[in-house]
């Protein structure tokens, strides 16, 4: 991991929630792997003290660029919009582990919610790179928010769009779109990311059909390194529960260990 000054190549917001950073990561030594995230100061001042966490959208290897995509929620997402280009946004990372990704998993399912979507959005595109095949099903509250759908579609992904503007996100309306993807594709692996709900329901389809599965977890941070213990979560281990530190030994978990309360 390593704490750097990167230089802001865009900065644009593209609806009323979410905006599009992209940096100049030409400087950066360390590989980076889908599932990973950096903290990222928000703001060239003391305040807001706490950085934020950003899971990696797109890592552009031609042009030596990384991509965030975020949701404005709060004052440290507030404040990195006034971030301009040509300005640089001081970064730690990459963090934590990222997603495995198989050869022998010739086709894959993504299962993502809201803001989860930019998560999985590199994971397509290190599958498609691999001549992989990705089947995604993005859920938003609009279709406003379905922002990486293109992003995944320029993959070569086959993206399945469900919205609560349209009715068609409900669990069992999705659990219904599942079961006919496993069977028009032999799926080898799952990956999810955003919502509880959508994870239950992955974490139970795919013990149904005895197929591995991982998942990236969403949590507030303090540090970011595995000092404070703000980040937590349990997950099943020989038989016990254990709690463990999302940004230390995740974010990204085998989705089977993992305890969604």
């Amino acid at each position: 991991m390593n704490m750097e000054k990167l230089k802001v190549i865009s900065n644009l917001q593209v609806n009323d929630r979410y905006w599009h950073m992209i940096v100049d990561a030409s400087g950066m030594e360390k590989e980076i792997k889908p599932g990973q995230f950096f903290n990222i100061k928000c703001a060239n001042e003391s305040f807001p003290f706490l950085r934020r966490p950003f899971s990696i959208y797109r890592i552009n290897n031609v042009n030596d660029t990384i991509e965030f995509l975020y949701l404005v929620k709060g004052l440290g997402t507030e404040r990195l919009t006034d971030i301009n280009a040509d300005e640089t946004i001081d970064v730690f990372g990459p963090l934590g582990q990222g997603f495995t990704i198989k050869n022998e998993w010739d086709t894959i399912l993504l299962l993502a919610r809201g803001v989860g979507v930019a998560t999985l959005a590199a994971v397509a595109q290190e599958a498609v790179a691999r001549n992989i095949n990705c089947v995604a099903i993005l859920s938003a509250r609009s279709n406003n928010d379905l922002l990486a759908a293109v992003t995944l579609q320029s993959f070569g992904a086959d993206v399945y769009k469900v919205t609560e503007e349209d009715g068609t996100s409900h669990v069992r309306n999705v659990e219904q779109l599942m079961e006919n993807i496993f069977a028009d594709h032999d799926i080898k692996a799952g990956f999810t990311c955003g919502s509880k709900r959508l994870s239950k329901l992955m974490q139970r389809m795919t013990r149904e059909k005895q197929i591995p599965a991982q998942i990236a977890l969403e949590e507030h941070m303090g540090c970011a390194m595995g000092v404070c213990y703000a980040c937590v979560c349990d997950i099943y281990t020989e038989g016990s529960i254990e709690s463990v530190r999302v940004c230390k030994e995740g974010p990204v978990f085998d989705l089977a260990k993992v305890v969604l309360a």
